[in-house]
């Protein structure tokens, strides 16, 4: 094939629709960009803006109908994709162009065992099954799947997110394809696993020459990983050029909102001048949660697990504890535990001065009023049957003594509205409703019975950049309006390093360190701390 185009691909003017009951949706709108060999480019837009779109033109991936490609070019070494036919299209589909996917568990197929699927990817190209096998095995060493062999046969839902987000760089690298495109492929992993796997990704990259194309709305990736940038807004660039050009004289009024949005970016939070309280509105003494495995009939008694080992802090009225560690660190269980989801082993925790794991019905009834949660997932949190007025006045039909009935209507209004919402939005349903404003929903729920303690479970991680500075920004304010305090809970550092007063770093069910956020970011004392600092790109990138 010769290459009439100078890039390895190049995309021109390229417009796509879409076709819903509510009418035609223009997702992309004349765009243009390139990527060639050995370089990284990184598309950067929120959700809706159009990116995953433009990219997915590449591969044949966009559903005609509904979607439907109005004008624009799609060339690959000089040749039009949008005019090859399918069976071209499949030629170059994973031996030329080859795609790293968001959600490993969809990707994979749950039946076969992972070794197959990686093997299939050489077997559909005519590999014998034996050296199909062969050269699978060498992939899943090569991109660092501990004990590949022992796990040749073991299926997707035995492996952790980063070794299945491993196994798919294994998939889409088999071929040694010419472009490699990652689309989001460490959201929702811990720093440290996204360090590893943006760390193996350029450094396949700097073995088989490919480019890399990054889909994302992380900015931290982007500044650890791109040459070049394309900023994406609703359907449209709105400004492109190198990583420093973008970060450091942005022109565009989007995209300098989007860089204002980072956390971290204004410095550390202003704690306030406090008189230290007698007694702590929260406290943690020595809590200890072990998981035992009873023997069975053919199963022998294993060692207890121990999620917990020893953990002791405070919460003060009006502060805000962040909690951060890697997945199995132990926050979720601590939380769990202290809400009465999970039983103490040892132990015990303090609710003004009530015990919390060995608790009166009085006691359980004034924590469950003053202690509420508002999780990660809004979409999965909140009834998808009841009506917003239904899923905010809940708490006052669970607790009766808390408000009159005929005060429902208002009050909903006024926490609706206190959230940033409308009191009309009370007669709708959340899927009605954007990520962001979901969970504005689920913090209303949450104010329903005026707690003194709101637990935040990686409340703001699955929201884009912007929206999640403006959810953070309504938790301050609340705080400020209501004398809240929070336990929040994050695997993203630069979120922590803008909201919280004082941070407790947790490794292997324990308390590694604790202290003042600026003490923990600019002078960290052990060094599981230091690790997760230095594997964050954001932070990182500024430290640079």
């Amino acid at each position: 094939m010769s290459e009439t185009s100078g890039h390895l691909v190049e995309v021109k003017h390229l417009s796509v629709e879409f076709h819903t009951r509510n009418g035609v949706v223009p997702a992309v709108r004349d765009v243009s960009w390139h990527i060639d060999r050995g370089e990284t480019l990184a598309i950067l837009g929120e959700s809706g803006s159009g990116k995953s779109v433009s990219s997915s033109a590449l591969m044949g991936l966009i559903d005609i109908p509904p979607g439907r490609i109005t004008s624009g070019e799609v060339l690959y070494c000089g040749e039009d994709l949008l005019k090859a036919t399918p069976e071209r299209q499949r030629e170059i589909n994973g031996s030329r162009i080859a795609m790293v996917f968001q959600d490993t568990l969809a990707a994979l197929n749950p039946v076969y065992p992972i070794g197959w699927q990686v093997a299939e990817t050489f077997r559909t190209h005519g590999v014998a099954r034996a050296e199909a096998n062969a050269k699978a095995l060498e992939l899943l060493e090569r991109v660092g799947l501990p004990n590949a062999a022992a796990r040749f046969r073991d299926y997707p839902h035995q492996f952790s997110g980063g070794q299945r987000q491993r196994i798919m760089i294994a998939m889409a690298i088999a071929l040694n394809p010419d472009l490699l495109i990652a689309d989001e492929p460490t959201t929702a992993l811990d720093v440290t696993v996204q360090a590893r796997i943006l760390g193996l990704l350029k450094e396949l990259q700097r073995e088989r020459g490919m480019g890399l194309l990054m889909i994302t709305h992380d900015l931290g990736i982007v500044a650890g990983m791109a040459d070049r940038v394309v900023i994406m807004n609703a359907g449209r660039i709105v400004e492109a050029g190198t990583v420093k050009q973008v970060f450091e004289s942005p022109q565009h009024p989007y995209t300098r909102s989007l860089l204002d949005a980072i956390p971290g970016r204004h410095g550390f939070p202003d704690i306030a001048e406090r008189a230290a309280p007698a007694e702590p509105l929260l406290r943690v003494e020595e809590l200890t949660k072990e998981y035992v495995t009873p023997a069975g009939l053919f199963r022998p008694a294993r060692p207890p697990v121990r999620a917990l080992g020893g953990v002791s802090f405070t919460l003060a009225q009006g502060e805000t504890l962040g909690i951060v560690g890697e997945s199995g660190s132990g926050k979720s269980t601590l939380v769990r535990t202290l809400i009465g989801l999970e039983e103490a082993t040892s132990g015990d925790a303090f609710f003004r001065g009530r015990s919390l794991i060995d608790p009166t019905a009085e006691t359980r009834d004034l924590a469950q009023r003053q202690i509420q949660m508002v999780f990660q997932d809004p979409t999965a949190s909140l009834n998808p049957r009841m009506s917003v007025f239904e899923i905010v006045s809940e708490p006052w039909a669970i607790h009766r003594d808390a408000l009159p009935r005929a005060q429902w209507e208002q009050r909903v209004g006024d926490l609706l509205e206190e959230v940033g919402l409308k009191r009309e939005h009370a007669g709708r349903h959340p899927h009605q409703f954007s990520g962001g404003q979901r969970q504005r929903i689920a913090i209303a729920r949450a104010l329903a019975l005026k707690p003194d303690i709101i637990i935040c479970d990686e409340a703001v991680s699955s929201l884009d950049v912007s929206v999640q500075a403006q959810v953070i920004a309504l938790l301050k304010a609340l705080k400020d309006e209501f004398g809240l305090s929070y336990l929040f809970i994050a695997h993203d550092l630069p979120v922590v390093r803008s909201f919280a007063d004082r941070v407790l770093v947790m490794h292997k069910g324990m308390i590694v360190e604790q202290g003042p956020t600026r003490e923990i970011f600019e002078n960290p004392q052990h060094d599981y701390t230091r690790e997760l600092l230095n594997a964050d790109p954001l932070l990182s990138h500024h430290a640079a």
